[in-house]
């Protein structure tokens, strides 16, 4: 099972919803053993195939708040979500899709993803309509390495050096600040991710030197907390620092980034930003902890349904689709055909049976059941001719008198023939042994006794 990873840019919020477009995208091809198989910058619709996809969504399009949310599930949650971020929000939360993380903090506070639903719902509809099925979305935020043990304890370590100096310089300890326990620091983890790109830049390729100072894209996660925004590049560290408070700080800058080999210069993409003080991430690394984060923001509407009939799914089953019509056509108009073989064979079986019985028998004036009339009439020649038909109560007889066995001929009471059968009364103290009704049957013979009245009907074996 291959897995494809995705790092998508962020919003431009001066291109409108009509304009949006997706650059090329930098991404990383896995196969089943977690081996490399690609790596490269490409465009939406020429991205590999892989069985599930995984996205990582901005910094800066994704506010991620712990709130408290209610014993719901399903679209009654959905519905209650936007009450619950409505006052930490600008825009209408109902603008927005909201993505619960199903770990929870402390029993009863979540942790919630909120991204513009229009801008969501292009991303999910490109990556489908390029014919991505299994499509995961996942904050880049979560996927930064986690935070240096040793940051708190070095900075524990610096302020008892600070301490220790001014004790031995004679002067009065500056106080020290009131040390938060373990649980109360979040260390914080932040990444320059690159730099800031215009959409529409680069999408048609144009490389228009800005007059502003050059900007980068800073992700910082504070535990499963996380933001972005756009600094100055110059101002990285001081930036940091002030959203950092007392926090220890660890700092990493996103380095070899697929595509970042030398291109032309209509093409080139900026280099990569150089901060001091910062550890390299690179982007496997980055990918490899998209792929074990757990929050996945395709839910409710967005997400994955495998049996949804999509138009990319419909393309690829558009052949296969054809070739079953084709086959039910070719099935019915080949039954129809058969049908209409065999039913001339039965008009002709019959005319022919039709006129053999009116060769046979000029007499017929009704033509009803040519086989059954054809045996009446030869059954009523045999009568005329002294023959006896095997429903005769001769035959009837000889048949029951062959079929006797061990009963004794005198052991008749009473033989009455009507409509074709013959009905056997025994006297009371004759007894019928098991095996009569099975040499009636060898000599072509029907028995059955009623219950009622003792006695046995002999009639022709069918």
């Amino acid at each position: 099972m291959s897995t494809l990873i995705v790092l998508l840019p962020p919003r431009d919020p001066a291109v409108p919803s009509q304009e949006w477009q997706l650059p090329e995208l930098p991404f990383l091809l896995l196969d089943k053993s977690g081996r490399i198989q690609r790596a490269g910058r490409s465009a939406p619709g020429l991205l590999p195939r892989a069985t599930s996809t995984v996205l990582m969504l901005a910094a800066r399009d994704c506010l991620m708040l712990a709130a408290t949310v209610p014993p719901l599930k399903g679209p009654r949650l959905r519905q209650a979500l936007p009450n619950v971020v409505e006052d930490q929000l600008i825009q209408d939360p109902q603008t927005t899709h909201i993505a619960l993380d199903p770990q929870s903090l402390d029993g009863k506070r979540h942790v919630l993803a909120i991204v513009d639903r229009g801008w969501f719902r292009f991303i999910v509809e490109t990556f489908a309509a390029a014919g991505h099925r299994n499509v995961k979305a996942v904050p880049v935020a979560r996927c930064l390495p986690q935070p240096v043990a040793a940051a708190v304890a070095s900075n524990v370590a610096a302020t008892a050096v600070h301490a220790e100096e001014a004790v031995a310089a004679g002067t009065d300890a500056p106080p020290a600040p009131e040390e938060p326990s373990a649980v109360d620091i979040t260390p914080v983890v932040a990444a320059v991710l690159g730099h800031v790109v215009s959409s529409t830049a680069a999408v048609l390729g144009e490389g228009a030197i800005d007059a502003t100072p050059p900007r980068v894209e800073l992700a910082l996660a504070r535990g499963p907390l996380g933001e972005g925004l756009a600094v100055p590049e110059a101002a990285v560290g001081a930036t940091v620092a002030a959203l950092a408070g007392n926090a220890p700080v660890t700092l990493y800058t996103l380095v070899d980034m697929p595509g970042s080999e030398p291109r032309m210069a209509s093409t080139a993409q900026p280099g990569r930003p150089t901060i001091a003080g910062a550890l390299p991430l690179s982007f496997e690394t980055l990918a490899r902890n998209a792929i074990q984060c757990r929050f996945d923001l395709a839910q409710f509407e967005f997400a994955v349904q495998p049996w949804r009939l999509d138009r990319a799914t419909l393309r690829r089953l558009r052949l296969p689709l054809w070739l079953l019509v084709g086959t039910v056509v070719v099935a019915i108009i080949g039954a129809n055909l058969q049908w209409l073989m065999l039913s001339r064979q039965r008009d002709a079986i019959s005319a022919q049976m039709t006129e053999l019985l009116l060769n046979t028998f000029p007499k017929t004036t009704v033509v009803l059941d040519a086989p059954d009339q054809m045996a009446r009439q030869l059954q009523q020649l045999r009568v005329a001719a002294g023959e006896l038909s095997p429903d005769d109560f001769l035959s009837l007889a000889d048949g029951l008198a062959r079929s006797l066995g061990p009963i004794p001929v005198n052991g008749l009471a009473a033989l009455d023939y009507h409509d074709r059968r013959v009905d056997v009364t025994f006297k009371p103290e004759v007894k019928v042994d098991p095996e009569f009704q099975q040499r009636l049957t060898r000599n072509g013979l029907n028995g059955a006794i009623d219950s009622n009245t003792g006695k046995w009907t002999i009639r022709k074996g069918q």
